[in-house]
């Protein structure tokens, strides 16, 4: 199974306006995998990501036919919405859950890897995320398209006490869902070989490393 090298960006982390500078110059990754035949819609998504001294930077794009967005407010059920995921986990055993909604609304949970065994990161982090959001109809009014870019500092992940990334190994998966969307979807970048959608399943993620420079 190949590794995603994430690559290092020296200096101050950009302001959330100005992350351009940062995505431009990286490739997209595809979240395309279907892991459940009753789930058929596979939605348009890519993601890219990148990282400073102290934070973690993502971006997706993603079409579907679809926009839902009905939470406002920090860990509500926006895996409900129109949604993309990020988990990792930088120890056996322990893994992080970060999901947002087409605006950035986040629900951020901690844990061992049995689902119901989680707590949810508080407010006060939380709102440390940084995110931008851009949402538009498609010129022939079929489905929309949104963007979503995220600064995630290191302390977001307060179970951990990370100092630097460099040269670091996680494993970790990314998703696009929508619960309650007219056509529910549970994608993934990395296949989860399990009866029922499931995104919980650290067993399933790939491996990523840090580069140093």
């Amino acid at each position: 199974m190949s590794k995603l090298c994430v690559p290092y960006f020296k200096g101050e982390t950009p302001g959330i306006e100005d992350l351009s500078v940062v995505f431009n110059q990286l490739p997209e990754n595809p979240i395309d995998q279907i892991s459940w035949k009753e789930f058929p819609y596979r939605p348009e998504v890519a993601f890219k990501i990148a990282y400073t001294d102290d934070a973690i930077l993502i971006n997706y794009s993603v079409e579907e036919k679809h926009l839902r967005v009905n939470n406002f407010k920090h860990n509500d059920p926006v895996y409900e919405d129109s949604c993309v995921e990020f988990f990792i986990s930088f120890e056996d055993g322990i893994y992080y859950n970060l999901e947002f909604n087409a605006v950035g609304i986040a629900l951020v949970g901690y844990g061992s890897s049995e689902k119901s065994q989680r707590e949810r990161i508080s407010n006060s982090f939380i709102e440390k995320i940084k995110s931008s959001s851009k949402i538009r109809t498609n010129t022939d009014g079929a489905g929309v398209r949104w963007n979503l870019s995220l600064s995630i500092p290191f302390e977001v992940f307060n179970k951990d006490n990370i100092k630097s990334l460099k040269g670091k190994k996680a494993r970790a998966n990314f998703y696009k869902c929508g619960d309650l969307l007219p056509e529910p979807h549970f994608v993934s970048w990395k296949p989860i070989a399990n009866f029922e959608p499931n995104f919980h399943l650290p067993e399933f993620f790939g491996e990523i490393e840090f580069q140093e420079k």
